[in-house]
């Protein structure tokens, strides 16, 4: 036995040996090695590992799934990563609304700190899987986040990740949201953000893959690049192009998009990556090349550093051929690596000050609070006849809905999972007082008639004193191109209108009841919601509001909050306000070109308590082309409740609009949340560049016409349809450029 003991002794003797000798040996090798040796710079450590690369091993590091070179002691790594709303398809974190709910806040702050919370997951979930040496896909450090295409057809199924149609709000949100996410440490990224997809894409779905985008180039600047441009300008670490072409041209082998604009007249140092096949769409979907070789090259040329999929597997053939260089093939690997060394891959474990972020920060009770948050403030009230709020102590509510017990309209998509997913009617069950009774059934099918005809639903909400009625669409009607298992369409909705089923259903729980019923609307994107409207007594619009969407919900319909959610997106009356989904022109879409009165206007959503705007003031009342205005209002909460009021600042070039000079006939360009008790007042400021002052000329061009400028601020988009509906009534005044 003591023999025994001694020789287990000297084992952990030898162990501790071997330990000492290899990690000598690591930082040996690191100071003979310059790739390894984090105290050089990254050009030097790029060129260095650059030299140490065949050919072959070089062609694999710029595809995705790029495998380990174990000679050079370099692990595999997946480039391909997702955190749209949470980190995605990685195992549990915390789920944050859709992004279209968080547009809704307009609150860029929260969404620079929802962004900080999921970097930390991110990498505290990467730091636990290289523990274990763990690197599959979607648990690395490059997140292909933010998608900040434009939202310009509610068609289109995917809107439900951008952050709606105004390209100011899409910046202001996807500038928070990198900034967040990259932070703000001198040496590492925390991880990497990608602006996404580059650019004029916003369906179809179904055509993606071979579709042409035509555009003018006053459409382009005024409304497709702005929010891209922002981004660059924020220091996002790469940028996807998008699947279709734009004015002829593949957007992955786009000369103008990649090479002119992106790279030379903005400057963008990072990473360009490909949507996932885009490049393989060149031959297959475009017809633009006759062969995988020539693709791959075009591409490669045009300035693709990262390929999603496997087409560059053919550099080696084209570089074979002559079609490119090995000094190409080098360059464009050179900017991925950087991406790489930032993020600390190559480093020392605990180099890297995010290496410490713990496990422990991983969906905790703080990150869960500010779920939850977020979800209350995208939470928008469209109608209140004096229904709501509910006390929580009322002798019987009636629950039902397609949605009511669903786990799916709490996710949207690109979500992760969780052990704890709050569904509306377990939010509502947890805040009804004992004695109180609360009752569930779900009444109706999500997308089409029942099958039974029988019908013990209906009839309850008459013996209810208040039916909650959760209606509305999910993941399975509208989302990417075969996501989306229910839709006829590509997961594109060229059904505007909410299911009929859905709507006599609650039409049944309203008829002859005197209480109140409350319709709850869960979707990704504007739809037909006039008979809803006219149905219901109250009506709060929650997207797709995540982990935390049920306790939110329940916080506004009982009054713990008041709903403060403003529509980022207008909702039209039907499509046939609209020109045509292929068409790409601006030209009677969204609220900054449409004449046509809307079911909803951008900017709307009501609240609990009542606000004021007055004494509208201008720093100057005539200006020069370069310079800035100031502009102030005094904002009241006129009611009896504390609540959040998002003040709204629009211009409008008078003499170009009534020129019908193509002017946006409104133009956000400013907005502040404010929290105001009962009968409190403040100033809230804004300041006006020259650069937001300008108008886009035919040729893509920005200038600052002289004549008149309304500034209008209010609580919604300055319109009749605005008031009409119960929006505060705004204040405007003008100043005139000389």
């Amino acid at each position: 036995m003591l023999t025994l003991r001694r020789h287990g002794v000297r084992e952990k003797i030898l162990l501790f040996l071997a330990t000492f000798i290899l990690c000598f040996w690591i930082q040996a090798r690191a100071q003979q090695e310059p790739y390894l040796n984090p105290t050089l710079s990254i050009d030097v450590r790029v060129k260095d590992l650059l030299g140490r690369l065949t050919p072959q091993e070089k062609v694999y590091q710029m595809m995705n799934s790029t495998p380990a070179i174990q000679r050079l002691h370099i692990p595999e790594y997946d480039w391909w990563n997702e955190a749209l709303h949470g980190v995605a398809r990685s195992g549990i974190a915390t789920v944050f609304p859709q992004p279209i709910g968080m547009a809704a806040t307009f609150d860029d702050s929260l969404v620079g700190q929802v962004a900080d919370v999921i970097s930390d997951e991110a990498r505290a979930m990467y730091n636990a899987a290289i523990k274990k040496d763990y690197r599959p896909r979607f648990a690395g450090l490059t997140f292909w986040t933010p998608n900040i295409n434009i939202f310009r057809d509610p068609r289109w199924g995917r809107g439900q990740e951008t952050y709606g149609e105004d390209p100011y709000l899409t910046a202001r949100m996807g500038v928070a949201l990198v900034r967040g996410f990259q932070g703000n440490d001198p040496r590492y990224l925390k991880v990497a953000a990608c602006a996404k997809h580059y650019a004029v894409h916003s369906g179809p779905e179904r055509l993606r893959h071979h579709f042409d985008a035509e555009v003018t180039q006053k459409d382009l600047w005024e409304t497709y690049l702005p929010a891209f441009h922002a981004l660059v300008n924020a220091g996002v670490e790469a940028v996807m192009c998008a699947y279709n072409r734009t004015d002829g041209e593949a957007c992955c082998a786009n000369t103008y998009l990649l090479e002119d604009v992106l790279r030379k007249q903005w400057g963008f140092k990072g990473h360009i990556v490909s949507d996932c096949d885009a490049i393989a769409d060149i031959y297959d979907g475009h017809k633009l090349v006759s062969s995988r070789t020539g693709a791959a090259a075009l591409a490669l040329q045009r300035g693709v550093n990262l390929n999603c999929g496997d087409t560059y597997l053919a550099l080696t053939d084209a570089l074979g051929q002559g079609l490119v260089t090995q000094a190409a093939i080098d360059s464009s690997l050179a900017v991925l690596l950087r991406t790489r060394f930032k993020l600390g891959l190559f480093d020392p474990p605990g180099s890297n000050p995010y290496d410490r972020i713990p496990e422990s920060v991983i969906n905790s009770s703080e990150h869960r609070a500010l779920a939850r948050k977020a979800a209350e403030k995208s939470v928008v009230l469209l109608k209140n006849n004096g229904a709501l709020p509910l006390t929580t102590g009322l002798k019987k509510y009636y629950v039902t809905g397609p949605n009511a017990a669903a786990v799916d309209v709490l996710l949207g998509n690109y979500y992760g999972v969780n052990p704890q997913l709050v569904t509306i009617l377990e939010g509502l069950a947890a805040q009804a007082q004992p004695g109180s009774q609360m009752t569930y059934r779900q009444g109706v099918l999500l997308d089409r008639p029942n099958v039974n005809p029988i019908d013990w639903a209906s009839g309850e909400a008459k013996t209810a004193d208040a039916t909650i009625a959760v209606l509305g669409i999910s993941g399975l009607l509208e989302g990417e191109e075969g996501e989306s298992l229910a839709s006829p369409s590509f997961g594109d909705r060229l059904d505007y209108n909410l299911p009929k089923a859905q709507i006599d259903y609650l039409r049944k729980l309203k008829q002859g009841n005197t209480h109140p019923v409350i319709a709850v609307i869960t979707c990704g994107s504007p739809m037909n919601l006039a008979e809803v409207q006219e149905i219901a007594d109250a009506v709060l619009l929650v997207w797709y509001p995540g982990e935390e969407g049920g306790n939110a919900v329940a916080d506004i319909i009982f009054g713990k909050v008041s709903p403060s959610g403003k529509l980022p997106v207008t909702f039209p009356k039907s499509y046939d306000q609209l020109p045509p989904y292929e068409n790409y022109a601006m030209a009677g879409r969204t609220y900054r070109y449409m004449t046509a009165e809307p079911l909803y206007p951008f900017g709307f959503g009501l609240s609990y308590t009542t606000f004021a705007y007055s004494d509208l003031r201008v720093s100057k009342k005539e200006i020069g082309e370069r310079e800035s205005v100031t502009v102030e209002v005094t904002l009241t909460n006129t009611g009896k409740m504390a609540g959040d009021e998002v003040a709204e600042l629009y211009l409008t070039h008078e003499a170009n609009v009534s020129a019908n000079d193509s002017g946006p006939l409104f133009a956000l360009k400013g907005f502040q949340r404010v929290s105001l008790a009962p009968g409190a007042s403040t100033r809230v400021s804004f300041v006006l560049t020259s650069e937001q002052l300008s108008l886009v000329d035919a040729k893509g061009k920005s200038f600052v016409p002289a004549g008149k400028i309304r500034i209008s601020v209010g609580g919604s988009l300055p319109t009749a349809r605005s008031e009409a509906l119960g929006a505060a009534k705004g204040v405007s005044t003008e100043v005139v450029v000389k």
